[in-house]
């Protein structure tokens, strides 16, 4: 039966596809010596946030998804991220695959509210790898599940991720607001002249801030 064992190289933005998307480079070795016709595999990704530490600004950034840092034990818990496919040709012994791996920057997505809050270091991921394997044995075609224990994992370095995103959102961010939301937005857009969407908030913050600082 053949045995696979699963390793994670490194990451790369991929810089010519029409959504942002990285790269991981998978080395998938075959260590029983039988001959791998195909594998159809399917890798889930998940974040592992426990398995590193955070500076207090990265901190305030996470409360939104882990709460207050007191309560980080109770509520600091994997996350999925994505699920991906892949056909892997043929081979003996080991060889490597480019895994594709779509992102996106929708901050209404708990792995993205992650990603964009940690500044530096790694994001910690686990790839749980699932799917069937093709092979011969004696001139017949073998057929096997890849084994729900087979995992590995990766530290994301941040700085790939960002490169990622700004490759297609160079200095700028997404927010999804609700249509009544964003008439009324609109609405003081225009009533204040201002320019731009980043304006707007920007105005509406200043106008927030100068409100509390009165009322202190």
């Amino acid at each position: 039966m053949a045995d696979l064992v699963f390793d994670c190289l490194d990451a790369a933005p991929e810089r010519y596809g029409v959504v942002p998307s990285l790269n991981l480079r998978l080395r998938i070795s075959e260590v029983t010596g039988e001959r791998i016709e195909a594998i159809a595999l399917r890798c889930q990704i998940r974040v592992e946030p426990h398995r590193r530490r955070y500076s207090p600004q990265e901190a305030e950034l996470l409360r939104d998804l882990f709460g207050d840092t007191a309560r980080w034990a109770d509520t600091v818990k994997p996350m999925q991220f994505t699920t991906v496919t892949a056909m892997v040709p043929g081979f003996t012994g080991a060889t490597t695959l480019e895994l594709p791996v779509p992102v996106t920057y929708d901050l209404e997505i708990a792995s993205t509210k992650y990603f964009n809050s940690v500044s530096d270091g790694v994001i910690p991921l686990l790839l749980l790898f699932s799917g069937t394997v093709f092979s011969m044995r004696e001139g017949r075609m073998s057929v096997q599940q890849v084994p729900w224990s087979k995992e590995t994992s990766y530290g994301l370095p941040v700085k790939v991720w960002r490169e990622t995103v700004d490759l297609h959102f160079p200095g700028s961010a997404w927010l999804r607001l609700d249509r009544e939301t964003l008439n009324a937005l609109q609405r003081y857009k225009s009533r204040h002249a201002l320019p731009t969407w980043s304006g707007t908030v920007a105005a509406l913050l200043e106008a927030a801030e100068q409100t509390e600082g009165s009322a202190k």
